[in-house]
């Protein structure tokens, strides 16, 4: 028997998505990222020190966070700052929800 809610194209397109999020923030330092781009754009000299980490390797995860659609950026004069994709990142929120929250039985 099927699983019910995952049984259509457009429910296990939105299951792939939601598994390719899943690996993109399974890594600790871009779930670091993220929390730091919650407080608003940051460009990588403000966070690089903060998670004491090289410049070069937080580069490259804000080039995975851009690729992915988790976060967007802007340049401004020789800097480059970067800020939470929130669109796409509530859509994959409201993808968790619909394939993780427990139907209620009448409570």
């Amino acid at each position: 028997m099927p699983i019910k809610c995952c049984n259509n194209k457009k429910v296990n397109d939105n299951l792939k998505k939601t598994v390719e999020f899943f690996k993109i923030i399974s890594e600790e330092n871009r779930v670091r990222i993220l929390c730091m781009l919650k407080d608003g754009p940051k460009c990588v000299c403000e966070i690089w020190p903060a998670l004491g980490l090289s410049q070069n390797l937080i580069s490259h995860h804000l080039g995975v966070l851009k690729v992915h659609g988790l976060v967007k950026s802007k340049k401004l004069g020789l800097k480059v700052f970067y800020e939470l994709n929130t669109k796409n990142l509530n859509k994959q929120l409201d993808n968790l929800h619909l394939f993780l929250k427990p139907k209620s039985y009448g409570n």
